[in-house]
């Protein structure tokens, strides 16, 4: 396979163990280079691997049935691989303190469900920043911590 293509693989690999339906924490290990950024407006930036997975932990923990998937095929050039996505989560677990604009007391039980594009840039086959611009204004109103006017 080409770089390009090895680059799809582990991006797909990425979108499906750590955002999709069956969280396996070893992926960050396995596919994250030690100092990976992660980077979406709705959190501040997460720098290296436990960072990462202690944010994705705590995501989990407050949304138990969180997933996202792809919405379109992925797009490579050289290090880099763009994705279109949709997901969210029923907030059912503990309270999430993690929302740049606020936080949810424990079990709210409001859902979210939003839409988003990912860029993330590999080097050597790893993960070394996944920067994503997603429609957090929809999540942030559904979750009532940003109302309309």
């Amino acid at each position: 396979m080409s770089q390009v293509e090895d680059n799809k693989a582990t991006v797909g690999r990425w979108f499906t163990e750590f955002w999709g339906d069956n969280y396996n924490p070893a992926v960050v290990d396995d596919l994250a280079a030690p100092d990976m950024v992660l980077h979406y407006s709705l959190h501040d930036p997460r720098n290296g691997r436990e960072d990462i997975k202690a944010f994705m932990a705590d995501f989990r923990a407050a949304f138990p049935d969180l997933s996202f998937a792809g919405a379109a095929d992925l797009i490579a050039e050289g290090d880099y691989v763009v994705g279109r996505w949709i997901g969210g989560g029923t907030h059912t677990g503990s309270a999430f303190y993690d929302f740049l604009a606020g936080s949810l007391p424990a079990a709210t039980g409001k859902k979210m469900r939003f839409t988003g594009t990912t860029v993330l840039r590999l080097q050597n086959g790893k993960i070394v920043e996944e920067i994503g611009l997603d429609d957090g204004v929809t999540a942030l109103q559904q979750l009532g911590l940003l109302k309309a006017v």
